[in-house]
């Protein structure tokens, strides 16, 4: 049964605001790349969503030139029913792409779409288009090779879900010296609703948690029961400490303050993630860098 519509726990499925930047040049697309019959022979779309993506909720819709003619592609729109609007594309602009080259263009993801979503979904991408002398507006069906939709979609309506039995949130943040864990705070506020809990909440690829005796742990137990009528906020000092201290993790980081939490909704359970605000996830940056010894780096 689909979830119903509902409030977002916003932390947990931020969506940045719509950036303006080139869509870059990409190698040519993998061998499985969707054909357009609406399209000029030689000419594919394939959707891909790069690690540089994720936290801002963008894709990249990868168009190749596989004609002997130049590409100019204008207008893109991505439609899914497992989403509530189409997904268009972050910089309006037209995209040139040379015979024999690939460029992914990045669409911004819409909120999901919860109710009365078919298990058989599927994505089509329309695109206006210039090849050589010839242009016009296609819609084909496009592939997600790498499959992250669907479970991007499943995780963001189980927050839909867990946002009728509560508001979750990290709430604050308290950097530390060298040597000693910082505590991020995360805050669990009850609607009263009752059946599902907050289980544990797990390391990122940039941060881990202190347990006793200066030990570390992939995961630090919760273990928050939302019962029917309990609404007093519940608030968890976490103990953090970075999982790496070489530079280049914290100046490229891109998932570093995104957590995975275990939950359980209805007996069900299952995963969503959590992110820091951008100002908090600085500060987090910030504290890393200090706390490793290499904070006067740019």
């Amino acid at each position: 049964m689909n979830p119903p519509r509902g409030p977002r726990v916003a932390a947990a499925v931020l969506i940045a605001a719509v950036l303006a930047g080139l869509a870059a040049c990409a190698p040519p697309a993998a061998p499985g790349a969707t054909p357009g019959p609406d399209l000029p022979d030689g000419i594919t779309v394939e959707l891909q969503q790069l690690r540089s993506d994720v936290a801002a909720r963008q894709a990249e819709v990868l168009v190749t030139n596989g004609t002997d003619q130049t590409l100019v592609v204008g207008t893109v729109e991505m439609e899914d029913p497992r989403f509530d609007a189409a997904a268009t594309r972050v910089a309006v602009r037209d995209s040139t792409i040379p015979p024999g080259r690939s460029v992914g263009i990045r669409i911004q993801l819409p909120p999901a779409a919860c109710d009365d979503v078919p298990a058989s979904a599927t994505a089509t991408v329309s695109l206006d288009y210039t090849l050589g002398d010839t242009g016009g507006r296609a819609s084909v069906p496009i592939d997600d090779p790498l499959d992250f939709v669907a479970p991007l979609h499943e995780r963001e309506c189980r927050v839909v879900l867990l946002s009728a039995a509560a508001d979750v949130a990290f709430t604050g943040f308290e950097a530390s010296p060298p040597g000693r864990p910082a505590t991020l705070e995360l805050t669990i506020t009850p609607t009263g609703a009752g059946n599902a809990a907050i289980r544990s909440i797990q390391t990122t690829n940039l941060l881990t948690f202190a347990a006793a005796g200066g030990d570390t742990a992939d995961a630090h137990a919760l273990d928050v029961e939302l019962t029917p009528g309990a609404t007093e906020p519940v608030a968890v000092a976490l103990p953090l400490v970075p999982l790496r201290c070489d530079p280049h993790a914290v100046q490229e980081d891109k998932r570093g303050t995104i957590f995975d939490l275990g939950v359980e909704i209805d007996g069900e359970p299952g995963e969503i993630e959590l992110a820091a605000s951008e100002d908090m996830r600085g500060e987090i940056l910030t504290w890393v860098a200090d706390w490793c010894g290499f904070g006067s780096q740019p």
